[in-house]
């Protein structure tokens, strides 16, 4: 049997861990009969934090630093990752995860609001290196590929996702910033040499603070710092509360709060302020006392304005009902809580937020659970326009049909934490007026801006190898499909313009495009241009491949999946490593925390593992054609003929107890991919092994989901949201003794 290198399976968070447990026996059985060892690596939010304090636990407590050893690992040619979505925590669900830690007896330090000294703003420091999105920015050192496989597509359209019709009297709309954001104010320098720099504020007197220092640059790398003017972002805040109010349609923020976990919260924190001016204005002193960050939204006032003696509280609660009655109608992220669109800056997040919108018609949840035409409120015009013109495409042209549209893939820009999603170390809430600027190592000043008290200003890399990459991908993509593949670029972005200058010179180099460009259409068009360009093409059932920087990588890779096929958890997600290994990303969609209440309080897990499945075939295949493992390859290849029948037969979980759940449907995939296997002949071998497998499972369905439906009905105890009891969990996500006594029965070699 060749030999392999190992398959990588990452422990994450909420249910996808919990499906882990059903489902990762079933690999390790499988990848065991093909020689390949499968290793697993915990990147979950509560590792994470434990990992980023060693010093204050005791030695049994301690665990490595799985992702930053990941983050080694993605350097090597052998390396074949599968990576399952994670939290990307906003502060209050790092809080939440610190104190869930803190009660299991892990002697982890509270999260300092107020880091005063320096202890707390090194214990600040290390939380915040956990916060947000943490995980990606490391592991992903290779552009992205990301598609609706053909089996996806297909199963779409003969079941395609419910859309509601579009008004003709809409008025649902995009609201942006014209000026004072970051799009306006952005600058951009390609380097000729590599240098050092240092970012430095001036104030009006001459003095010079140095925000960062010793920032290494490459030759070739694209350098941007941009501003967002305080000043400018409340007016428009209040403009566009205003204009909600007079129109009567609802205020709806959309975000980034977790990925852009510098400078999104601040600009949330505004909009909270904005709305509830009165409450600030006439409380503050004691909501200063209580420590209340509007940054972290309506829910922690709520929160912490509980235990304040009654006259306080209601004085304070008063005003907040006059702020709800004078303010616009907001949003609802649960109407029936009363959660609003500011309640909870991670609640909703931009590329979650707005593809529903327009499934619904321009609509969101209002207070009495009913739908209602929205404002979508998106500060910086960078990418804002993109949803503009789908929304006044449909006001025009009535909604999408699933059962007929193309498709839009992607080829995104993200290697190396190239563009915004690589700034967080270089956003800075700026504290006094003056200018900020990047310094060279020769003294020379690159960029700088003019900025007042209070302006979030950031500066962003893209490294020239990674842009050399993203253009050779994009150019197989398009010889791989014939498909027209368009580059979402804007001349009139600094930017965008430093882009364009790399790619039209990678496009016209036979070494980078491996030949020639000849007989394919390739464009370079702003993301208005090219927005209206695909719209045009998936109404007419054309597909087109997006060719698009990081941030608009992951807003498309929601918007058009969740239009197309209902949700952006079924795509396929590859990202080819720079150094030649193979990073699997399991769709999109988070970790599902209601999924985990549903599951905890009634034992129904309706995890839909397809991103797991589709992964886990790529990475075989990639060990198959890569390392000589024709086994590995087999594996793939049946698994995708498996979750091909899986959607065919309607095995996704359902929504109650009772019905099939992610456990039955794991079980009706590994019963179709053994039989699979089992019915090949390219490896013989493979096959008559995996015979007698198939047929246990065929002849045991009947016991099988007997058993896995009696395990629903009833509360679990896991023993934890953020880091639940392996053991309690493992019990609860492998209920069956007949399936555990086959899948067993594999790995021991019976």
């Amino acid at each position: 049997m060749p030999t392999s290198p190992p398959l990588i399976y990452t422990w994450t968070d909420e249910a996808p861990a919990l499906a882990t447990h059903a489902f990762l026996p079933v690999i390790r059985a499988f990848a065991a009969a093909a020689g390949v060892p499968v290793e697993t690596r915990d990147i979950s939010l509560a590792s994470r934090v434990l990992a980023a304090f060693p010093d204050h636990l005791g030695e049994h407590q301690r665990i490595p630093d799985d992702l930053a050893e990941l983050g080694r690992l993605v350097e090597l040619p052998e390396a074949n990752i599968i990576k399952l979505p994670n939290i990307s925590a906003s502060l209050p669900q790092l809080k939440a995860c610190i104190a869930e830690l803190q009660h299991q007896g892990y002697a982890v330090p509270d999260y300092p609001d107020n880091a005063d000294s320096p202890e707390a703003q090194e214990i600040r420091a290390r939380y915040d290196r956990v916060k947000g999105s943490a995980v990606n920015p490391v592991l992903r050192q290779g552009n992205s590929d990301r598609r609706a496989p053909a089996s996806v597509k297909a199963y779409a359209r003969k079941n395609p996702p419910p859309m509601e019709p579009w008004a003709p009297d809409s008025k649902a709309h995009v609201a942006s910033m014209t000026a004072g954001d970051f799009r306006h104010r952005e600058r951009s320098v390609t380097l000729e040499d590599a240098t050092t720099v240092r970012i430095e504020h001036v104030a009006g007197g001459g003095e010079v603070s140095v925000l960062k220092d010793g920032l290494a640059l490459r030759t070739g790398e694209v350098l941007d710092a941009t501003c967002m003017s305080r000043a400018a972002l409340v007016r428009f805040l209040e403009a566009e509360m205003r204009d909600a109010k007079d129109r009567g349609v609802l205020f709806s923020l959309h975000m980034k709060a977790t990925m852009m976990k510098v400078s999104d919260p601040i600009i949330f924190g505004h909009a909270v302020r904005v709305f509830l001016g009165p409450v600030f204005e006439n409380h503050g002193p004691t909501l200063a006392r209580l420590g209340v960050n509007p940054n972290d939204g309506i829910s922690s006032l709520d929160t912490r304005i509980r235990d304040l003696p009654e006259a306080e509280r209601s004085a304070i609660e008063a005003d907040l009902e006059a702020a709800y009655q004078e303010g616009p109608a907001l949003a609802m992220v649960d109407s029936g809580k009363g959660i609003t669109n500011l309640h909870v800056p991670s609640d909703v997040i931009i590329d979650a937020s707005m593809p529903p919108m327009i499934r619904d018609g321009g609509r969101m949840w209002n207070r009495a659970g009913e739908l209602q035409d929205a404002k979508a409120v998106i500060p910086d015009s960078s990418y804002a326009g993109v949803f503009d013109v789908v929304i006044r495409d449909c006001q025009e042209n009535g909604a999408f049909d699933p059962a007929t549209m193309g498709s839009v893939s992607n080829v995104g820009l993200m290697a190396q934490k190239a563009e915004e999603y690589g700034s967080h170390d270089k956003t800075f809430e700026i504290a006094a007026a003056g200018t900020v600027r990047i310094v060279d190592a020769d003294g020379r000043t690159l960029l700088e801006h003019e900025v007042e008290a209070g302006d979030i200003w950031r500066a962003c890399q893209t490294k020239d190898v990674a842009v050399r990459d993203w253009v050779k991908l994009a150019v197989n993509r398009a010889r791989a499909t014939g498909a027209p593949a368009v580059f979402w670029l804007d001349r009139d972005r600094a930017h965008d313009a430093e882009l364009i200058a790399k790619v039209e010179a990678y496009l016209a180099d036979p070494e980078v495009v491996q030949g020639s460009t000849e007989g394919l259409e390739i464009h370079i068009l702003s993301p208005v241009e090219a927005t209206r360009h695909a719209l045009e093409r998936i109404r007419r059932g054309e597909d087109t491949i997006s060719v698009t920087g990081n941030v608009l990588r992951d807003y498309l890779t929601d918007l058009f999946p969740i239009l197309e096929i209902g949700t952006s958890a079924r795509m396929l997600s590859v990202v080819p490593l720079l150094n030649g290994g193979g990073l699997f990303e399991t769709g999109a969609g988070g970790s599902a925390p209601k999924h985990v209440q549903q599951f905890v309080a009634e034992g129904h897990l309706r995890w839909d593992s397809l991103g797991e499945f589709m992964a886990l075939s790529a990475s075989f295949q990639h060990l198959g054609e890569g390392f000589g493992n024709p086994a590995a390859s087999v594996l793939g290849d049946a698994l995708d003929a498996a979750t091909a029948r899986y959607l065919d037969e309607a095995r996704s979980p359902k929504r109650k107890v009772g019905e099939l759940d992610t456990r039955g449907s794991i079980f009706h995939l590994t019963a179709y991919w053994a039989r699979a296997v089992a019915d090949q002949d390219r490896v013989p071998g493979l096959a008559e092994r995996f015979r007698s497998v198939a047929e246990a499972l065929e002849e045991g369905e009947p016991r099988i989901l007997e058993e896995l439906a009696a395990a629903q009905g009833s509360p679990q105890d896991l023993g934890g949201h953020f880091r639940p009891d392996p053991e309690r969990a493992a019990t609860a996500m492998r209920p069956s003794d007949t399936l555990n006594r086959i899948i067993d029965g594999m790995a021991n070699g019976a």
